[in-house]
């Protein structure tokens, strides 16, 4: 690697790149999540924190693992080790890389799962299976024992095959097809549910503000939780995006454009499901099984459900996979750099692992708890840590002169004081919170 190019390739344009992060940041969270969380908090008045938060994390959280990706040209545990360098502790930052590259594997353990259920309703829509039996019959056959392990092995290979070919190369052109396609996918979806009778009830639950819930100290705990994990900040994932980031990009304008784009994305997937929800008057706040059970039940209903489910469910499949192959470049480009394997090994140890130990958390209470531990002890704890590692052990001087690259003038003093005595202490917030609402991310 040299003059700013990592040995795997670099991202050819900021577009790219910033679609690359979009679809890491879009996942199936702003899909079943969101929605609910906008109506259940206040509609509208969630807005306000949601968008508060979303700018800030997306300004100063997304940034810090953008820069400190492209500074140290590395992914997890080399960052951590750069970062530690600094205070001649470089072991030291390498073993607590460790700890976000977990998080890393083990979302993507549970997610790959998720993701097989997805590509087995998908199929269904699309031969009419899935219309032909009762949609929590035929969820309760995917989601038992081993009951879905073709389908969640044709996930494991799809990503494992896109990360081999080309690497960054095959990161941008899978994104920029993916992620144009999910938007198109749901703008469509969100059309043809605007005409359904009872659509209004929708509208109202999501859009109509109340201001009473501003008040509610859950509404600001919800709000937080929904716009930290949405973006993916995970300690992990965006760091080993900004090693393959050419040093023209502006970091700071091109993280507050994920954020943006993240936002839309999440506001569209409520458009999407919720007016239909309620114009069949099915309980909104169903959770994962809105997508599998509560869904299939609406499209059912529709004339030419069954083509509007597979429009569903490819989109769906389309942002998981996004999301999934983050995931999965963490974990593949530290062991390849680390440990000084091939790419095509670190690339079949990962997938190898990912899907053996997820055969066997197939059923659906065991996948709700893995992801649950994962997303509650280990995912912001990687958070916490790369905040600190970035801000605090490096130090703002340091990543400021990073961030200043490709950025138009000096980064205001705004951001230095938001990054170190707002971000930080919100990042172990989170952590804190997770423990006390079991989850809320």
């Amino acid at each position: 690697m040299s003059n700013g190019q990592h040995k795997n390739g670099n991202f050819t344009s900021t577009l790219g790149f910033v679609i690359a992060c979009v679809g890491s940041a879009v996942g199936l969270g702003n899909i079943w999540m969101f929605p609910y969380r906008l109506g259940q908090y206040g509609g509208a008045a969630f807005l306000i924190p949601y968008l508060l938060f979303i700018l800030l994390f997306g300004w100063v959280g997304l940034s810090a693992e953008f820069a400190v990706g492209r500074k140290a040209r590395t992914g997890t545990i080399g960052a951590y080790g750069y970062c530690f360098a600094a205070r001649d502790r470089e072991k030291t930052g390498k073993v607590l890389g460790w700890f976000p590259l977990l998080g890393s594997l083990g979302i993507a353990i549970g997610y790959s799962i998720v993701l097989g259920w997805v590509l087995r309703s998908l199929a269904g829509a699309v031969t009419g299976s899935l219309f032909e039996t009762d949609a929590a019959e035929y969820f309760a056959q995917a989601t038992g024992a081993f009951g879905s392990v073709p389908w969640h092995f044709i996930i494991v290979a799809v990503v494992s095959v896109i990360l081999l070919t080309g690497v960054t190369k095959g990161i941008e052109k899978v994104s920029k097809v993916m992620m144009p396609l999910f938007f198109v996918l749901f703008v469509i979806l969100a059309v043809r549910v605007a005409f359904l009778p009872g659509a209004a009830k929708g509208y109202e639950f999501l859009f109509v503000p109340r201001w009473e819930a501003l008040l509610k100290v859950d509404t600001w705990v919800m709000a937080m939780g929904q716009a930290f994990f949405s973006l993916s900040i995970t300690g992990s994932g965006m760091i080993v995006y900004g090693a393959y980031l050419d040093d023209k990009v502006d970091i700071p304008g091109a993280s507050v454009r994920t954020a943006l784009f993240d936002t839309m994305a999440a506001l569209l997937s409520g458009l999407a499901i919720m007016p239909a929800v309620f114009a069949f008057g099915i309980d909104a706040g169903s959770g994962p099984s809105l997508i599998f059970i509560t869904l299939p039940g609406v499209f059912r209903q529709m004339p030419m459900g069954r083509l509007f489910a597979a429009f569903f469910f490819l989109s769906v499949s389309f942002a998981g996979i996004t999301s999934l192959i983050n995931m999965f470049e963490a974990v593949i480009e530290s062991w390849q750099t680390q440990f000084r394997i091939s790419r095509f090994l670190s690339t079949l140890l990962c997938g190898g692992i990912t899907f053996l130990v997820g055969v066997f958390l197939e059923e659906e209470s065991r996948t709700g708890k893995w992801l649950d531990t994962v997303s509650i002890a280990i995912v912001p704890l990687g958070a916490v840590l790369g905040a600190v590692s970035v801000y605090y052990v490096l130090g703002y001087p340091k990543i400021r002169e990073e961030l200043e690259k490709g950025h138009k003038g000096k980064l205001s003093e705004a951001f230095g004081f938001t990054a170190k005595y707002i971000y930080v202490p919100l990042t172990v917030l989170v952590l804190i919170l997770g423990y006390v609402y079991k989850g809320i991310g």
